[in-house]
C-alpha cells in the first residue's frame, strides 16, 4: 500500500481536480501553492510538502485520513507489552495521583 499510496493520491487528485474543472494553474492560484507542486502531486511524486498537500487537498475537498492496519506485524506491536514502565508512572498508579 506504501507504495501505491503516491500513486493513488496522484490519481485522486487528477479525478478531483478534472471533475471540478479546474485547470492546474487555477487549482494552484486556489490552494496557494505553485503549478509546479500541483504537477508534482498529479505525478506522484513520492516527497511532497505535508502543509502543501494538505492545502490542496482541502481545496478540492478531499481529506487525507488514517487507519489503523490489521496486518499480521501490526497486531504483534499491540498485543506485546511496554517493554519499559517509567518508575514514576509505576509510583503514580500505586498511590491513586495522576
Amino acid at each position: 500500500m506504501a507504495d501505491n499510496f503516491p500513486a493513488m493520491l496522484a490519481a485522486a487528485v487528477r479525478a478531483r481536480r478534472a471533475a471540478l474543472r479546474l485547470s492546474q494553474q487555477d487549482l494552484a492560484a486556489m490552494a496557494g501553492v505553485s503549478e509546479r507542486f500541483v504537477r508534482f502531486v498529479e505525478q506522484g511524486k513520492p516527497s511532497v510538502q505535508l502543509d502543501s498537500l494538505l492545502a490542496v487537498l482541502e481545496t478540492l475537498g478531499l481529506e487525507l485520513r488514517l487507519a489503523t492496519r490489521a496486518r499480521e506485524a501490526a497486531r504483534a506491536l499491540v498485543s506485546q507489552p511496554p517493554s519499559h514502565v517509567p518508575a514514576d508512572a509505576a509510583a503514580a498508579e500505586g498511590d491513586g495521583r495522576p
